[in-house]
């Protein structure tokens, strides 16, 4: 069980580092992106650090379960609300899929780590 939580995990913090970046520098393209879905510039910084948080917390909960299940909880409930954001401003369901898919995984995470023990 351990090596599918070091895999979900590793790809998952991959992920979410790469899409914090942006968030947090402010970069043209993300900032685009995100007042397409109808998202602040104040409120992506707040994701971004979200997501950042969620990195780390994916990678500490490789040492100690509670901060995986915590961050993978959160990415869990943040691609939620992406997928309704996507869903909101008419994006395509292939758009919106990518968000559910990073979510499940995220589920996926936080039930490996409660059946772990």
């Amino acid at each position: 069980m351990q090596i599918p939580i070091i895999v979900l995990s590793v790809i998952l913090a991959t992920v979410f580092a790469a899409l914090a970046y942006p968030k947090l520098t402010g970069q043209a393209q993300m900032r685009e992106r995100m007042a397409h879905l109808g998202v602040s510039p104040g409120l992506t910084k707040v994701i971004g650090n979200l997501e950042l948080a969620a990195v780390v917390g994916l990678i500490f909960g490789l040492y100690w379960s509670p901060a995986g299940i915590a961050a993978a909880i959160g990415l869990t409930l943040q691609m939620i609300g992406a997928v309704i954001f996507h869903l909101r401003a008419r994006d395509p369901i292939s758009v919106a899929a990518m968000p559910a898919v990073f979510g499940l995984a995220a589920a996926a995470v936080a039930v490996l780590h409660v059946l772990r023990g």
